[in-house]
């Protein structure tokens, strides 16, 4: 590999080319599962999503701070993996989907340091090249490897791959190169009703990696970004006119299940704010937030990421993370509504406390407000969780962490985002969400015919569903327009 091309650089350019996607017109369906399966309960899982947080956030400060656009790595850094099928004969692999990168990639065959087995209970493969008559490799002279790099190659000669070295912010390395092969998918047909398709897609293929990359207990085959780079699979498809690029998911913060899907979702409504444009991550500006109607009083540079009072978006996080002020204020008015709690340490970082009795009625809702009027309200079921009988710790954090500009990060994650449908419309630059079941189902408009389909992880797919109280499942749903571009 010339060492004047094996460059790191930052996701914002990084790694992914659906050069093309061929067949039929329609909408796809895959199944999707929670690594934590659901709350459960005992000191390790609140301490497993702890870790698991802070490993992603050593890499999105990084991003931050040096202009990087989220970071993809398949190391306990997102919540949730689907199974995806290449190749001829096919083979399943298990990437891990997230809306804080743009990446899509697997290990392959004879990877240096690629985890070869996991304790998610799944079989880790590694992408062979020379075994599938549809894969190919992708070279530095074509079009779609001068985008990549945003330049053509200096040192490219006739017949050398495509290939790329990427670092994160905690040190970890993946290098490899692109390949090009058919990625299977399930159709939507109609209402509840599927058939197999396949489209050919350029994709990272990691040969060498370092760090925490190749150490996961919890390891997959790779990943599937869905950020907003130019980069991402949304972008590169939405630049060839096959989809519109908006994407929603819909998780169950009680049984673990939801919907992910990518396309225009019709039913129900769903009120927007918009998106801080020129962003690598979903950000959105934050008015007010309150306690149980409440407002709190406070500078406007405790809202994080300086004074326009930022907060990033970003399903891939487990809990929420607050600069110091809010984060204690929020602590203090939770114990003023229960004169008699007596707050205690567990892992000698997460609030806890003895209370029996409904959570709900106990403690306050708290409501982030945004531009547009929108509100985010997290209801204390979503943020306090039972880690034995009668004892919750809190799930909000104070983030200690300071973006490039001096401010404390206000991130909300999955606490905050759970029992809510949330679309984030890069065609319109808008973000939004409404209160949901996501249990239910949710209409997405197909764009060939106009018809809106309805799409729910209960029937949407032919598989079962698992019962584990350790793997739960939702489906991914995409409606888009696929062409023969050849």
């Amino acid at each position: 590999m010339d060492s004047r091309w094996r460059r790191s650089f930052s996701i914002a350019v990084l790694l992914l080319l659906a050069d093309l996607i061929c067949l039929v017109s329609g909408n796809v369906v895959f199944e999707v599962h929670h690594k934590y399966g659901g709350r459960g309960k005992g000191d390790a899982i609140l301490r497993e999503m702890r870790a698991h947080d802070s490993r992603r956030h050593g890499r999105m400060l990084g991003a931050i701070d040096f202009q990087l656009g989220g970071d993809g790595s398949p190391t306990n850094t997102a919540l949730y993996y689907t199974k995806i099928t290449i190749g001829s004969p096919p083979v399943d692999y298990h990437v891990q989907v997230d809306t804080g990168s743009d990446i899509l990639w697997v290990n392959c065959k004879d990877c240096e340091r690629c985890p070869t087995k996991s304790d998610l209970h799944i079989t880790l493969n590694q992408y062979d090249l020379k075994a599938s008559s549809t894969g190919k490799t992708v070279t530095c002279d074509q079009d779609f490897c001068d985008a990549v790099f945003a330049s053509p190659n200096p040192d490219c000669k006739v017949g050398m791959g495509c290939e790329y070295a990427i670092t994160y912010g905690d040190g970890s390395k993946t290098e490899g190169y692109f390949v090009k092969d058919n990625l299977i998918f399930d159709q939507i047909t109609g209402n509840l009703q599927t058939t197999p398709m396949n489209g050919s897609v350029a994709f990272g293929c990691s040969a060498k990696q370092s760090g925490e990359l190749g150490s996961s207990s919890q390891a997959v085959d790779g990943i599937i970004g869905f950020g907003q780079s130019n980069t991402s699979v949304l972008s590169q498809l939405s630049l060839s006119k096959k989809i519109k690029k908006v994407f929603s998911h819909c998780l169950d913060g009680g049984k673990g299940g939801g919907i992910f899907a990518i396309g225009e979702v019709v039913e129900p409504k769903v009120n927007r704010t918009p998106l801080v444009p020129n962003q690598v991550h979903y950000n959105v500006e934050l008015k007010a937030v309150d306690v149980g109607g409440k407002l709190l009083d406070l500078p406007t540079t405790f809202f994080g990421l300086g004074p326009s009072r930022r907060a990033i978006i970003d399903s891939g996080t487990t809990l929420a993370y607050l600069p110091s002020d809010i984060y204690q204020h929020i602590v203090d008015q939770m114990a003023a509504q229960q004169p008699n709690l007596k707050i205690h340490m567990v892992e000698g970082q997460f609030k806890c406390f003895w209370f029996s009795g409904n959570v709900d009625d106990g403690f306050p809702i708290i409501n982030f407000h945004f531009e547009d009027s929108l509100t985010l309200p997290v209801h204390p079921h979503n943020y306090l969780f039972e880690v034995r009988d009668d004892e919750y710790c809190i799930g909000w954090q104070a983030s200690g962490m300071q973006t490039k500009d001096g401010g404390e990060l206000t991130l909300l994650g999955d606490i905050a985002l759970s029992d809510k449908l949330v679309i984030y419309d890069m065609e319109n630059q808008t973000i939004g969400w409404t209160q949901y079941n996501c249990s239910s189902s949710i209409k997405v408009k197909d764009e060939v015919s106009g018809n809106a389909y309805a799409v729910g992880y209960h029937d949407i797919s032919s598989a079962p569903i698992l019962s584990s109280p350790n793997i739960i499942s939702f489906f991914v749903f995409f409606a888009f327009l696929l062409n023969l571009i050849e």
